[in-house]
């Protein structure tokens, strides 16, 4: 392929949606994106052994794409899905991704950022130089697309994350640690549960289905869904379930009820066996529960009415749980582990370039506590006019419709063409810019996440 010549054009992109529901509005879009003209698929191995491709369409625009993938990847992605690619070479641009080096484990951010940014260099040294270049991520890659913003490595101009696990490796561990020994601890007294440490995704995967099953006895007494929501509140775990009505403010039994479906549809399962990759990949337990005050910890979450009025219901003395959960508290951290997670697996220490997040109100593996977290550490490191975060009424992870992700895209050009945000990323303005793509519907809202509940800083 020769190598073109840079252009001027800041054609926006339609992406399509990582994993598309029902559409929120009656203009609905079926017709299937195909690019105007011959597309080029190009291919590589880095040194490392990670793979990456490209495709470049013939009447390239002249923006780089770089796609950052989630969890459990282990070939080269250079879009969501197959709609957002086709999308995307549809409006000239040309993608790539890698697939990082997953040869050790799942969990690659020890080499995620290094490998986008040579796939970036392998790439542009067969097309040319780009006149911009943006990342985008996706969950897990969310938090690799957060770093590339931090540093602007590879020539990035600017980010959009989609649903990223933002606030890192050692955040995420310790609030699901937290539920985790709540479960073991309350509903599965004198049963050993092994928590951290795991020797394989299999041996996790055994613990994730003890306490799944513990949550699936405790929802048939008062006793054991008062429990039940004592974890989840730690989890931050939403009381909008998938597939249901979002249930009245005041109506405890119904939230209850509705973040249990979430926990029996198999949040536990994936996120328990989940944690040997990252453990693997940190050289050992990243997260610890000595010293916690579990009273202290429930106090701060947004959840704490919620566990009062079931406990009061089911007639139990909750501060003697949170008594228990406290003075039983033993499992510490490897220090070494929770250093490598600061140094490979964290994001928000300050940002290079423009970054938009956004995030579904009810997101069960990712919850937009997260972005609480990563936008007080963005404030804290001076680069708050870099960043802003937008929100989708929906339930789910990554569960964006086609037109919400294009106007987000919008927003993050529209950032760099002007040098400022104005009102672009606004939940109205992208509601307005994302229903008049006539695509298949959007839901952006103002939403403010409560704050990270986490019994520890990391």
């Amino acid at each position: 392929m020769a190598v073109r010549s840079r252009r001027s054009t800041r054609t926006l992109t339609a992406l399509a949606a990582v994993v598309a529901l029902a559409a929120t509005s009656a203009s609905v879009s079926t017709a299937a994106p195909r690019p105007a003209g011959p597309v080029e698929r190009l291919s590589g191995t880095l040194p490392d052994g990670a793979a990456w491709i490209a495709d470049v369409p013939e009447d390239w625009n002249g923006t780089l794409i770089v796609f950052s993938h989630g969890f459990g990847v282990t070939t080269p992605q250079n879009a969501p899905g197959e709609a957002v690619r086709l999308r995307l070479l549809e409006e000239g641009y040309a993608l790539t991704g890698s697939s990082f080096d997953t040869s050790e484990t799942l969990w690659a951010l020890e080499s995620a950022e290094r490998d986008q940014v040579a796939t970036i260099r392998a790439v542009t040294e067969r097309i040319g130089e780009p006149d911009r270049t943006l990342s985008v991520g996706l969950s897990m890659g969310g938090l690799v697309n957060a770093r590339l913003a931090r540093s602007g490595a590879g020539g990035i101009d600017g980010a959009l994350g989609l649903c990223g696990l933002v606030a890192g490796a050692n955040d995420l561990h310790a609030y699901q640690l937290d539920a985790e020994y709540t479960i073991a601890r309350l509903l599965l007294p004198g049963t050993p549960v092994k928590l951290v440490g795991f020797a394989s995704e299999a041996e996790g995967a055994v613990s994730g289905r003890l306490l799944t099953d513990a949550v699936a006895a405790a929802q048939k007494t008062p006793e054991g869904r008062a429990r039940v929501a004592l974890a989840a509140a730690y989890l931050n775990l939403p009381t909008w379930a998938y597939g249901k009505n979002r249930p009245a403010a005041g109506d405890h039994d119904e939230q209850q009820a509705q973040q249990a479906s979430w926990l029996l549809q198999g949040v536990l399962n994936r996120v328990v066996p989940a944690r040997f990759h990252v453990e693997k990949a940190l050289g050992g337990n990243n997260s610890g529960n000595q010293g916690i005050d579990y009273a202290r910890v429930l106090a701060t979450s947004q959840h704490a009415p919620l566990v009062k009025a079931l406990y009061r219901k089911a007639g139990l003395d909750l501060r003697a749980d949170l008594r228990n959960l406290t003075a039983h508290a033993d499992i510490a951290a490897d220090p070494a582990a929770v250093a490598a997670g600061r140094r490979t697996s964290s994001a928000g220490q300050g940002l290079a370039v423009p970054l938009l997040n956004i995030h579904t109100t009810a997101d069960d593996l990712v919850p937009t506590e997260q972005q609480s977290r990563f936008a007080a550490r963005v404030r804290a490191s001076g680069d708050a006019a870099l960043h802003r975060q937008a929100y989708v009424e929906r339930q789910g992870h990554c569960n964006f419709t086609t037109a919400e992700t294009v106007a987000a895209l919008h927003a993050v050009e529209s950032r760099l063409d002007k040098g400022h945000w104005g009102a672009t990323a606004t939940a109205g303005a992208l509601q307005t810019a994302a229903q008049s793509l006539n695509l298949d519907g959007a839901a952006y809202v103002r939403h403010h996440p409560a704050p990270l509940t986490i019994g520890r800083r990391l």
